[in-house]
């Protein structure tokens, strides 16, 4: 009677365009450029471009094992081990999303879907923290920045403006021209290796630094060498305990020191662009002044927590005009199906480690004992990075995100007509109930399109297909996170990070305020939204025969008969069409069998969906915050941003504003009183009551 949890292969019987296969067996090879030690970039818009590093040409035949196929890419990479290394290739017109060749399956499928393409890219990508990165791919911090930039238009390979720092200091003996080159040295060292220094001797003759890493015993010393006149380094320590990757600021790149680096390169490189020196700023001294900024209110945790189904929709936002800021963003859904955000937080760009770093603050500040279904685009290690922070929870794919994707597998060679039943046949297979609905528009696609159909596989339809997912949606497939926190933004004017914030919440407080009083009218079990939903089945109920089951000895076990016949189980809340688990809400069956015993079908429904639980999700309030001024005495310069939120610079917008800018803060006006009438809406002076003698 439980709900189908394995996945069935939907693709049965042959295929009905056989000249992909005919093609293939006459080539019996397809031509493969392998590409090593470059990097991936991606736009707004998800598309991936890859620059930089080698290439490499091989052939793969179409009947080689993946032990051989590897064989012949280490012979081709001057016997190169391949043992930490992974294989990805883009399918054909979709370079979006990479594909992993791990096994003898998904060889035999890169060869067949690029059969009839002249060539094909396959990327060799170095295994790194459970991830796959390319060999010589750009980092986001200074420590991994050994790598060679893209070609610029004349041709020059252009060095990273903080390439080799990590070793520009070697050890006891090296000499420089003077202090100040050490000093400019040390500087790039620390960033290089990211801790920070103070100086406990700097003058003409000598230079002590040690780091201010607690308890790091770190310590260099330099000085003049009395016979040469060198300045050598004299000591300096191995053990340096405070170096960690997860450091994510650096107060040492300040505005003067960044322009003598752009100096310094300028002299070395000529033909070094503006253009160039902004790419390199971005990629670089921005992030090495990165921070990390998370925001959870109480209010809408403990709303998400008694009042919201376990789901949570994660997204990134740019906040425009800001753009050096994403806000990773959590939200769930009320009763309503509105968007109820949950927690957000501010950071210098959307990756893998910041996601993470976001889901752990997360996880923390809910304590809920609760299977979190998540959903998501995936993008940015989003699989990977759930799971392990999440162990237990479920992960879907954003349906608007999977339609959008597939419209874009559709190119001009289709017409318009064609284009859009080949989206409703999909939409059928994401709201399928069971795999054999699923299967039924799978091979519609399969008709017009094999490539269409093995490409809609390889996302895994057990993220996506309502017959195979195992998470608890209840009919809440996407969620607006950004639409609605757009909204909230001000595009003409751009706002500090403290602003941001406070913005948000703001408007957070006027939407809890708003939609609790709203809820107060309603006199009905279920929610509006929910009880529409429920008198439509109701409709359908009427027509239905219901019979009880045999053997059932409790007598809560029926048979409904329609143009099928269905079992409704009501001591478990089942029925075999699947529509009463999936949605939250009886199925029509479920209905028709309620109906003959008497009993109320409100009784039956997920309680997220009641009047009562909408209630709780907006039964607490976001208190205003006070105005707090810190003194600069208190403030440790030590501490990270997220522990004192420093407002950035705010830059004024070009032209004069059209309209004065709103004060992020709610004002709430007092009502004049008279004090000699007592009458509101005038004073003493311009009271017109007579006076009484």
């Amino acid at each position: 009677m439980g709900r189908r949890s394995t996945f069935s292969s939907p693709i049965d019987g042959r295929r009905k365009t056989p000249c992909r296969k005919e093609t293939l067996m006459a080539k019996g090879q397809i031509l493969a450029v392998l590409q090593i030690g470059g990097e991936f970039t991606t736009d707004e818009d998800g598309h991936m471009s890859y620059s930089g590093g080698e290439a490499h040409a091989m052939h793969v035949q179409s009947d080689w094992t993946f032990s051989a196929f590897k064989q012949e890419i280490s012979s081709t990479l001057n016997n190169l081990k391949l043992d930490q290394f992974a294989f990805k290739y883009f399918l054909p017109k979709n370079d979006k999303t990479l594909i992993s060749i791990s096994n003898d399956k998904d060889l035999r499928r890169m060869v067949e879907f690029h059969a009839e393409s002249d060539s094909t890219y396959i990327y060799v990508m170095k295994k790194a923290d459970n991830r796959s990165k390319s060999i010589l791919a750009v980092s986001a911090t200074p420590t991994d920045a050994f790598a060679i930039a893209p070609t610029t238009q004349d041709g020059s390979k252009r060095q990273k403006v903080c390439a080799s720092w990590k070793n520009v200091i070697t050890g006891v003996g090296q000499v420089f021209e003077g202090p100040k080159d050490f000093r400019d040295a040390l500087h790039k060292y620390a960033i290089a290796h990211r801790f920070h220094y103070r100086f406990i001797k700097n003058d003409s003759s000598r230079v002590t630094a040690e780091c201010t890493g607690e308890g790091c015993p770190w310590r260099i010393h330099a000085s003049k060498s009395p016979a040469k006149k060198e300045f050598m380094i004299k000591k300096i320590s191995e053990s340096h305990t405070c170096e960690s990757e997860t450091v994510k600021s650096n107060r040492l790149a300040s505005q003067r020191w960044v322009a003598s680096v752009i100096k310094e390169k300028l002299r070395d490189s000529p033909n070094y662009r503006p253009r160039d020196i902004a790419n390199d700023l971005q990629r670089w001294p921005w992030k090495i002044q990165s921070f990390a900024f998370f925001v959870a209110f109480h209010a809408p945790l403990h709303g998400f927590e008694h009042g919201c189904r376990p789901l949570l929709f994660l997204e990134a936002i740019t906040a425009k005009p800001n753009k050096h800021w994403k806000l990773l963003a959590a939200a769930s859904v009320d009763g309503e199906g509105d968007v109820f955000p949950v927690a957000f937080g501010v950071v210098d760009d959307e990756s893998r480690e910041n996601w993470h770093w976001f889901l752990e603050q997360l996880k923390s500040s809910l304590g809920t004992s609760r299977t979190i279904t998540f959903i998501s685009n995936g993008e940015h290690g989003l699989w990977d990075v759930v799971s392990s922070v999440f162990q237990e929870s479920h992960h879907g794919y954003c349906v608007e995100s999977l339609i959008e994707e597939f419209k874009t597998q559709l190119d001009d060679a289709w017409t318009e007509e064609l284009k859009d039943s080949m989206v409703e046949h999909l939409k059928k297979a994401i709201y399928s109930c069971t795999d054999d609905e699923f299967n039924q528009y799978i091979e519609f696609i399969k008709s017009e399109s094999d490539k269409l159909a093995d490409w809609l596989l390889e996302i895994k339809p057990e993220q996506w297909s309502d017959a195979f997912f195992k998470g608890s949606r209840h009919g809440q497939y996407s969620c607006n996170i950004f639409g609605t926190v757009s909204e909230w933004i001000p595009t003409r004017y751009e706002l500090s990070v403290v602003q941001l914030v406070d913005t948000i919440r703001c408007k957070l407080m006027e939407m809890m305020y708003t939609r609790r009083e709203s809820s107060n009218a309603w006199t009905e079990v279920l929610t509006p939204a929910a009880n529409q939903k429920l008198q439509e089945e109701v409709n359908k109920a009427h027509t239905l025969n219901v019979l009880p089951a045999e053997n059932d000895e409790n007598g809560n076990v029926f048979k409904v008969c329609d143009d099928s016949v269905n079992v409704v189980n009501l001591d478990t809340w089942e029925c075999t069409c699947q529509r009463w688990h999936i949605s939250g809400l009886p199925c029509m069956h479920a209905i028709a069998v309620l109906d003959r015993t008497g009993q109320y079908a409100y009784d039956y429904c997920v309680k997220y969906f009641t009047t009562g639980c909408y209630r709780l999700t907006y039964s607490l309030s976001i208190n205003p915050i006070p105005d707090v001024v810190v003194p600069p005495t208190l403030i440790d310069p030590a501490q990270s941003p997220a522990t004192y939120p420093c407002p950035l610079r705010t830059r004024r917008r070009v032209g004069r504003p059209k309209e004065k800018p709103a004060d992020p803060r709610i004002a709430i006006k007092r009502a004049v009183r008279c004090s000699r009438c007592k009458g509101y809406g005038h004073n003493k002076a311009t009271c017109k009551v007579p006076i009484s003698t």
